[in-house]
């Protein structure tokens, strides 16, 4: 299913299926017989890039999943630990440049080292292995190891789980690796865009957590309105938020949610 997924998904994200389309319009005007569908198809997907990629649809899309969980304030109570999920770490390209290099998801990691500071007794975890098709790739979990001093953090202080290839697995090998006690209070730290799956997946795998949501790509309900200075900035935005709600379908699908749209539950977010 793990590959199954980064192909298909390659073929539906936007940003490649819109153009494709109109690459295949083109194709099909060569054809006599379905000319003119040809050019009807390559005009309607050219204006869907546009309108998909300037418009504020990719707004529209990730507000819902970003303001599903209310921010959890820093000093609110202690802490067993915080679970820090992978997905902001090049791995390959850290070891090659010989310093930890991020993407856009970075404060996942910069929330990990300003927990780490807060909470001295807590026990910290980096749960990210390698996302890619191929074997023999780089861990994001190593990454951190080898550049957790420059984070300012000691690695012996950071638990690493390093198998996991996708949400699902962060919750069943992080589980299998902390064992959480009955009462105890875990923060888990990911994209707010990603809480909802996430909580989703670590409910199923028999973790309460208290969400963390970091990263978030938008201001919140003012944003639905504005529009993107560029078609590309649109389309990277929608790819994400569109690739999410995929993800949420699937996993409830497979069955590794209880629920369509995970959502805060009576006091297990609020211990």
């Amino acid at each position: 299913m793990f590959t199954a997924s980064k192909v298909l998904w390659f073929f539906a994200t936007p940003s490649n299926l819109l153009p494709s389309l109109v690459l295949l319009g083109i194709a099909l005007q060569s054809v006599k017989r379905v000319r003119w569908w040809g050019a009807a198809l390559a005009s309607a997907a050219a204006l869907l890039v546009l309108a998909a990629g300037l418009s504020p649809l990719a707004n529209w899309v990730i507000v819902p999943l970003e303001e599903r969980f209310p921010p959890t304030p820093v000093a609110d109570g202690t802490i067993a630990g915080a679970i820090v999920l992978g997905g902001s770490v090049q791995a390959e390209d850290s070891f090659a440049r010989d310093q930890l290099l991020i993407n856009e998801a970075g404060e996942r990691v910069l929330a990990m080292a300003d927990l780490a500071r807060r909470y001295p007794e807590a026990r910290i975890v980096f749960a990210g292995g390698s996302g890619a098709i191929l074997e023999g790739n780089i861990a994001e979990a190593a990454a951190i190891a080898r550049f957790a001093d420059t984070l300012g953090i000691s690695p012996e202080r950071i638990l690493f789980e390093e198998r996991s290839r996708t949400t699902r697995e962060n919750a069943f090998y992080t589980r299998e690796l902390v064992r959480p006690e009955a009462g105890e209070r875990w923060l888990l730290v990911t994209s707010a865009w990603h809480m909802p799956r996430a909580v989703g997946v670590f409910r199923k795998a028999g973790f309460e957590v208290t969400p963390y949501p970091v990263d978030y790509r938008t201001m919140g309900d003012v944003a639905r309105w504005r529009p993107f200075a560029t078609a590309s900035d649109g389309l990277r935005r929608l790819d994400l938020a569109a690739r999410e709600w995929v993800g949420l379908i699937a996993y409830r699908i497979a069955g590794y949610t209880d629920q369509l749209f995970p959502g805060p539950s009576d006091g297990s977010e609020s211990r």
